[in-house]
């Protein structure tokens, strides 16, 4: 399977968002990673719906929303009228879990979960048949630049077994946080299937380069 690379417009500028996404369109991206917070389950506040309906307007690639926020299952068709392909909640934002993820399938929606650095993978174990995605954060969220921790590896290479145990083969194993060329190796060969990354994609002055690096 090839890797998947999802540019995270948090590392982006907002003043020219759209043509921040209309180049890395260009530049080779697969999927475009959005990173919405609420204030409240982490401590930064990004963008919500409107945004994602201007840059809709703007490129073909799929959207892939991450939803930071405290009860996820309030907002989530608002997130999809606005244009998201896929979907993907945080297993601690929610006490109904299972009734969120049933929710965005219903929708017809490709629906992942997310795990903090702090939660462990065992609690995706009575979900992981429903998924087609899991996000692996190998920062604390709330923040782009962070750096990357070690035992994110233990992590994913956790996922990977559960994935092959439970013949799970459609499953994709993301990770988000502290992704540049030198850790990539690293989750590649752990068993990420999707990088998302934000400064070492926005932050190079050659935009095809810095992703085929990761690739």
């Amino acid at each position: 399977m090839s890797i998947l690379i999802a540019p995270s417009i948090l590392s982006a500028d907002f003043s020219i968002l759209g043509e921040e996404v209309k180049n890395i369109e260009r530049a080779g991206a697969d999927w475009i990673h959005i990173d919405v917070m609420d204030g409240n389950f982490v401590p930064n506040l990004t963008f919500g719906a409107p945004v994602i309906r201007a840059i809709r307007k703007v490129t073909t690639l799929p959207f892939d929303v991450h939803l930071m926020i405290e009860k996820p299952e309030l907002s989530i068709d608002q997130y999809i009228e606005a244009g998201a392909d896929r979907i993907t909640i945080h297993a601690e934002s929610t006490v109904h879990l299972h009734r969120t993820v049933h929710y965005v399938k219903e929708k017809g929606i490709p629906v992942g979960v997310a795990l903090n650095p702090a939660t462990p993978v065992a609690s995706l174990e009575p979900i992981i048949h429903d998924l087609d995605l899991v996000l692996i954060m190998t920062v604390n969220p709330g923040f782009g630049g962070q750096q990357f921790i070690p035992y994110s590896v233990d992590k994913l290479q956790q996922v990977q077994q559960l994935k092959k145990s439970k013949q799970l083969h459609q499953l994709k194993i993301q990770v988000d946080g502290g992704i540049n060329a030198e850790t990539a190796p690293l989750v590649k060969e752990a068993g990420a299937d999707v990088l998302v990354a934000g400064n070492a994609i926005f932050g190079a002055e050659d935009l095809e380069y810095s992703i085929n690096v990761l690739r």
